[in-house]
């Protein structure tokens, strides 16, 4: 069931069954009609279907990438942390620093930081005098995006996007309490972006250990707090400084596992535009393909692209070809976030690692649905780029 969000809202758990998706360029059928001169007239019929503005187009990359003289990377929330290492180190241009926990000298113990199968990462990019924030992903709940933002020293009020890689609650389940708790803090008109109309499905979870309701995005509320809701099936600019993926073409030997579904349709005036999807069978409850999944990249002067994955339904090697086609850059400084590679069997992590190294990184910083199997292969197969990073870290890559 879909929970309304507004400015009353507490940042509890259900204030956050709240959230929404956007469409698919991958259905050559449908490429005219969603991404094409036909997109105005899918943003129209959405506005009236759910009573919410139209989404924005994106600004579509033209050109080279930006090139930046900095990039530093925060994971927000992640699925644990490891308060007593090593502070602070480096691995060589990389300043890697680890948030600890809330003890001081001078006090009684504090608040620490909250860790949850989620992800949500933060992005300071600067390029001469200009500098940009924006926020990838809101982690499961609001309890812990709010906790750890403020324990950061991170300030809402500072973000210039937001960018929601895809329609899974433990990415988007945070952002109504977030919303609901910053509510007149945030830029007016501050852009939201999504990959494709499937992001705003209500969805199932239909794999182990247990099924059930998995949330749904309420677009009215998105409206209510002032976000600019901003389609980018197609490679993007974010901020000036970042861009997107697009949608993330299959181009390697990766398969999509589908842990979920989603239900087309708008109730309540939540979900998804049955219109959007072909109309073979119009099928309720489809396995989720994952079409409108988008990662987040950046161009580090002198070094490459540093790409937040998210969580790589369609692949981490997609996901990084993908960034690599539509940017015109070759050389991958950093890959960082869920590779999603839990699931899958030895030989499958094997092809993997082949593949990453083939591409050469010069830093590998696997997240949240990476799964332990992988690291440890990781660390064996590639342990000069393998970098370990938890909750509160911050990755500071430098041109």
């Amino acid at each position: 069931m879909a929970a309304t969000l507004n400015s009353s809202l507490p940042s509890a758990r259900p204030a956050e069954a709240l959230n929404r998706r956007l469409i698919t360029c991958d259905d050559p059928d449908r490429r005219d009609l969603v991404c094409g001169g036909g997109a105005l007239a899918m943003s129209l019929l959405l506005a009236g279907l759910l009573g919410g503005s139209r989404p924005a187009q994106a600004q579509a990359l033209a050109g080279p990438v930006p090139e930046l003289d900095e990039v530093t990377v925060r994971i927000v929330t992640d699925s644990y942390q490891f308060a007593v290492g090593p502070k602070t180190r480096k691995v060589e241009s990389l300043l890697i620093e680890h948030f600890g926990w809330g003890i001081s000298p001078d006090r009684s113990p504090g608040p620490t930081m909250i860790s949850e199968f989620g992800l949500s990462m933060h992005a300071t990019s600067r390029r001469g005098e200009e500098t940009r924030r924006t926020l990838v992903d809101f982690g499961f709940t609001s309890q812990a995006l709010n906790n750890n933002l403020v324990l950061l020293g991170m300030q809402p009020s500072d973000l210039d996007a937001l960018v929601l890689s895809h329609g899974h609650y433990d990415h988007f389940g945070g952002l109504a309490g977030f919303l609901a708790g910053n509510n007149g803090k945030l830029k007016t008109q501050l852009p939201l972006y999504v990959g494709g109309e499937d992001c705003f499905c209500a969805r199932e979870w239909t794999s182990p250990p247990v099924k059930g309701d998995f949330g749904v995005i309420d677009r009215k509320g998105l409206d209510e707090a002032k976000l600019t809701v901003t389609s980018t099936e197609r490679p993007s600019l974010v901020a000036d400084h970042g861009f997107t993926s697009g949608q993330i073409g299959q181009r390697s030997f990766e398969k999509i596992l589908s842990p979920s579904a989603m239900r087309i349709g708008i109730k309540q005036g939540v979900g998804c535009d049955p219109k959007s999807f072909a109309a073979d069978g119009k099928p309720d409850l489809i396995p989720d393909q994952f079409q409108h999944e988008i990662a987040t990249a950046f161009n580090v002067r002198g070094r490459g692209l540093v790409i937040l994955t998210s969580c790589s339904h369609r692949g981490v090697v997609n996901a990084i070809r993908q960034a690599q086609a539509v940017s015109g850059v070759s050389q991958v400084h950093a890959v960082i976030g869920g590779f999603h590679l839990a699931p899958y069997q030895p030989e499958y992590l094997r092809e993997t690692l082949a593949a990453l190294k083939e591409i050469g990184p010069d830093h590998v910083v696997p997240l949240h649905c990476s799964g332990e199997a992988f690291y440890e292969m990781a660390k064996t197969e590639m342990p000069t780029k393998l970098v370990r990073a938890y909750t509160g870290t911050r990755l500071t890559f430098s041109a």
